[in-house]
Parts: structure tokens; sequence; C-alpha cells
């Protein structure tokens, strides 16, 4: 199935859209060769080992597209790329889109049947990876998908080679600019699939979401207008750049804007922090547990990050405590609350014009040029106050679920806003406040209690540093709620009976009270931050159902 831009748009809104800058008709590589020219030999990334300039980065792509086209890869061929947040997924990646392929990026956290998943549903045909990263061969692993999945015909290894795998490095072939553009032939359209981004599976089997480079680049608009950016940035990014948060934020934002890029490989708060303050970062956007693990490691005699100005949590929400501390620690920075997701990037966001204490009490409003509503299930907007499902409409939106005509389909509401899944309220100044999934509602007796609301309760609690309520099935009532915590020390962690008590004195509805609490040393959690519930409620099943066998 081959999408196109006019499958999701009109003809109106491309000419909008354009009309107010938010699409262009420049490329990937175009952005790539403007910066290259403005400001060559600025450094656009670094890693622990590797720095790439604008113009290392523009010649580097060009080459590498080239290659790819000798070894025979055609317009539209999906090319996969597991890779860490390392300079050579964005060389991978610019080289694919120039070469007029289609990027598959696959988090490094991801193994065996997930990636045999994303490489069979978007076909794609070949893979570029390491040898070895965090102990885990995945030439290794690729290999032995090839029997199962004869599409899949190259692996490229960066960073060394090994038996079964063809150096990428090689592709990199010489010659002239001008002639090798002329080889390579024409560039991909950015209305045109530039990556199928997969879906982090928090309720389901992870969906492809198709998008172009202009609706890519949009969301990376939006950022910069929310964060005030500028060529004089640094961006932190130990977010995955091989999925949206840290593509748009690591990749895209910093790029249009001529900026720069600090990729972490693999997050240690410890060496994090010290990144931070070498490269004097000012900007980041993650999920709120990475800066609350580098509060965790603040030393205000040793650490000097007033140079940060806006740290963006997206995943989750922001609890108030860490607003404050982080707000302490970096001083004229501040802290940001942002809502998300793989189909359109950003939904809502706070900016930095916005009252600081927004971050607390919302998740952000749309930003400009972009439309949110708030919806009932038949797909009309509710009044102010009222909960419903979070809607979308702009520009930013992909052009739907690879293969999956039906799934795209139904996120719609008849009036074109695209809903999320994500149930939440807006205020009269158009702010939203998520306040949980719409499979994430637990139903005792008839009653909808939100999880949303049980977790704030919970979760202000000093001596609780992550929570997790679920539905747990019950035989006479349907379901219950059952608690997951990660205690701040196991060694005290609290009992069921003092968290009941403390939520009865916060008001909190008797039917509302945990009925199981599970203690765990962590959270199952995507890449990008977010619990994995459906993981929670698969356990918490079969616990019930192996204690009521004996």
């Amino acid at each position: 199935m081959t999408l196109t831009v006019t499958d999701r748009y009109t003809p109106e809104q491309v000419a909008a859209y354009k009309a107010k800058g938010l699409w262009e008709d420049s490329t990937l590589f175009d952005v790539i060769s403007e910066q290259a020219r403005e400001r060559p030999d600025k450094a656009f990334m670094f890693d622990s080992t590797t720095s790439v300039t604008y113009a290392e980065l523009r010649d580097r792509a060009l080459r590498i597209a080239a290659g790819l086209r000798r070894a025979g890869v055609h317009a539209g061929e999906r090319i996969a790329v597991q890779l860490p947040n390392i300079t050579e997924f964005v060389v991978a990646a610019a080289a694919i889109n120039r070469a007029g392929a289609v990027l598959v990026p696959i988090m490094p956290i991801y193994r065996g049947s997930e990636v045999k998943h994303f490489l069979a549903h978007s076909g794609a045909t070949r893979v570029i990876t390491m040898a070895d990263f965090g102990g885990f061969a995945y030439v290794d692993m690729f290999r032995q998908m090839q029997s199962e999945l004869p599409q899949l015909k190259t692996i490229w290894a960066v960073r060394g080679g090994v038996e079964g795998a063809e150096p990428f490095e090689a592709l990199e072939v010489n010659g002239e600019p001008d002639a090798l553009a002329v080889e390579v032939g024409d560039d991909r359209h950015p209305d045109e699939p530039f990556l199928i981004v997969y879906t982090s599976g928090t309720t389901s089997k992870p969906k492809g979401c198709v998008h172009t480079f202009n609706t890519a680049r949009t969301a990376a608009k939006e950022l910069t207008v929310g964060l005030r950016y500028s060529s004089e940035d640094v961006q932190f990014g130990p977010s995955p750049i091989s999925h949206s948060t840290g593509m748009a934020t690591s990749i895209l934002l910093p790029l249009i804007n001529g900026a720069s890029s600090l990729f972490i490989e693999k997050w240690d708060p410890v060496a994090g922090m010290d990144a931070l303050i070498e490269h004097k970062v000012t900007c980041a956007v993650t999920a709120t547990p990475f800066l609350q693990m580098l509060l965790g490691v603040y030393d205000p005699d040793r650490h000097d990050v007033s140079h940060f100005r806006a740290w963006v949590c997206a995943g989750s929400p922001i609890p108030g405590s860490v607003v404050e501390k982080a707000r302490k620690m970096f001083t004229g920075g501040t802290v940001l609350s942002l809502l998300g997701r793989s189909e359109n990037y950003v939904t809502t966001m706070c900016s930095v014009d916005d009252d600081p204490q927004r971050a607390v009490t919302s998740d952000g409003r749309a930003l400009p040029d972009a439309d949110v509503q708030i919806t009932d299930p038949l797909g009309n907007e509710v009044p102010r106050g009222e909960e419903g499902d979070i809607a979308y409409k702009g520009a930013s939106h992909m052009l739907g679920y690879y293969n999956d005509p039906d799934a795209t389909a139904a996120m719609f509401t008849p009036s074109g806003y695209s809903q999320s899944g994500d149930l939440g309220v807006m205020d009269k100044d158009g702010f939203v406040r998520v306040t949980g999934r719409s499979k994430d509602i637990i139903i005792r007796g008839g009653m909808n209690i939100s999880a949303r609301e049980v977790e704030d309760h919970v979760g202000a609690r000093d001596d609780i540093a992550q929570v997790a309520a679920v539905a747990m099935p019950d035989e006479r009532l349907g379901e219950k709620v059952c608690l997951y915590v990660v205690p701040v020390d196991v060694s005290s962690a609290p009992t069921l009976e003092v968290i009941n008590e403390d939520l009865r004195f916060r008001g909190v509805a008797t039917q509302k009270l945990p009925e199981r609490l599970e203690v765990v040393e962590a959270l199952p959690m995507t890449a990008t931050g977010k619990i994995q519930k459906h993981l929670l409620r698969a356990e918490i099943a079969e616990k019930v159902k192996a204690d009521s066998a004996s």
C-alpha cells in the first residue's frame, strides 16, 4: 500500500499549509545543503566519540545515497535502521531519503518478534545496524531473520564489520558532488512518504505511522515557536532519535534552525549531567523520568547548569515537586509540558511564554496553526471542562497507518479530527489536562474510575517514585483497582493500608481505593517513557487467576 498526501489532505489544505509556510517545497537534503552553505564548519551533531558538521553531513549523505543506488536501492524501497543515538543514524536517514527510499527507524531496545513485526509489516528489504551494542548482537539477530523474511536482502553494519554484514562505510563512494547528484537522480518530494515510525505499543501491536518530510518538519516548526528556538541553541538528546520524540526534537528541530544537537547513546544520569555542562546545552524534550534522574545526581556545589533554558517533559505528567526542584537547578530555565504521539508528534504544549505554573496544571494547549478538540465517542466536541478524547487536526498529522486503512479511518471524527485515545479536559483558555486513556478506565461494579486520578494522589506521596493504577479482574464487580508502585526506598515501602488511609484523608471515594498493591523495582516502559499498562494488566490478571486456582 502506497499512501499519498491526497489520501489525507485536500488540495485546499495543502495550499493553506504552504501559504502559511508550514509546508515547503524544499526537501530534507535541500535543508541540509542550505545549512551547509550558511554554516559549513559548525558541528550539527555530536555523540560521545564523533562530531559531524553541516558540510560533512551534506557530503556524506550524498555519497552514501549514491552508494545505495549502486547497491540497487530504488525509489520507495523501505530501509530499516536500528541504531542507538549516534551520528551515523542521521547520516543514514539523510542518505536513504536522498536516494528516494523510505526510512523505517527501529529503537535499539527492540528484539526478536518485535523487530520481525516491523520488518515484515513494513516490507523493509535492507537493514542498517551495529554488529554489537550494549552486549547484544544485532547483526546475528537480523541474520537469523533472513531465513523467515526472504525480502530482507542486505545487512549493513556501522562502526566495525562482522561476518554476515557489509560495512556501512563502504557505501560512501567517491566522485564530484554534481556528478553524484545526477547519478542519484531526483530528490524525494517533501510530500511523499519520508518514514514509517512505529507506535510505542502501549495498548496493542505497534502500528506504522507514515509521515512525509513536511508533516515531520511541521512539528519542528511548531516547537521552534513554542521554545523560541534559534541557531544559538544546543539540544540535549537522551530520548531515542529512532522514535518520534527524538526524531523531531534532536534532529529536525536543531536542523531547521541551524543549531547543534548532543546525542546520548546510553543513558546514565551522571554522564548525562557532565555532557550537559560540557556542551552548554540549552534545551531538551524527553520523558519525565530523564529529568527526575538528572535531579537525583545534581549537586549545586559542582554542577552549573545556568545556561539551560527549557526542559520539556513529554509522555507522562510532571509532578509539581519535580518542576520546583528543576527550576531551582536550572535557575534561569523553565520546565514545560507536552502531549504528543507518533501520529502527529505534538498535540499540545506549554510554551516559554505561558505562565510557568501551567506545566504543573496542564499538558499545554494547541500550538499556532493546529487545532485540538475534546470529543465524545461519536466525534462531537464536548463543552469546556467535560472529559473526552483529545483529538487533533493540523499539518503534522501522518498520512495514515501503513497497510491498515481500517485503523486509519477509525481514528477520525466526522469533522476530520484525529482521536488519540487519550482522555482529557480543556479549560476556557484552551489548556488541556490528560485524565487517562480511553482504555485506562477501571470499571468497578459499573462505576468508572480514572486510573490517572488515583495515580495523581498516590504519586504525590514522598515515598513513592513511580505509580501505575490498572484494572484487575474481579468475579463479582468485574474490575478492581490494582496499584503498582516503585518506592523511593524498598525497605520502607508503604503498605496498602497506609496508602488507602492517605487516600481517604484526601477525600477519595471508597469505591476508588486500590484493593491490591504490587511493589516492584521498576515499571515496564516504552523507550519514549510511557508505562506499558497492557503488560501490567496482563500480569495481574495471571496472578489473580493463579490465586483463585490455589
